[in-house]
């Protein structure tokens, strides 16, 4: 309980540029989750983890891209749209190489990411 609210007033206090950050994390964290379910063989957690990641990407970081933006946008939305698809998959076989694909593929720009947020605030 305690830290779900402490989770709310970060995203009520939260600049636009946090709240995409806080997507990515949470969207690690799902894959972690579903990766340690996949090796315990727990397929509940396995099927609610990759369920939360999917729609993270899908209906937090692709929906809030500016398509009107340019190609980087665009090259975006193809990128998550390609990781839902590899999660699903692994939802579908249990696939930790697909969770690690995922993971891989979504590092650098969580990175890139957190790397402007760093050089804005300084």
């Amino acid at each position: 309980m305690y830290s779900r609210v402490g989770v709310e007033t970060d995203v009520f206090s939260a600049s636009p540029h946090r709240l995409v950050s806080m997507l990515f994390d949470g969207a690690f964290d799902a894959m972690a989750q579903a990766r340690g379910a996949i090796q315990t063989g727990n397929t509940e957690l396995k099927n609610r983890s990759l369920s939360r990641a999917v729609r993270i990407l899908d209906e937090g970081l692709k929906a809030a891209l500016n398509l009107e933006a340019g190609n980087l946008a665009i090259d975006l939305r193809d990128l998550y749209a390609y990781i839902c698809m590899r999660l699903t998959h692994a939802n579908l076989h249990g696939d930790m190489a697909a969770i690690e694909e995922a993971q891989n593929l979504l590092q650098p720009v969580r990175e890139a990411w957190n790397a402007i947020g760093d050089k804005a605030a300084a």
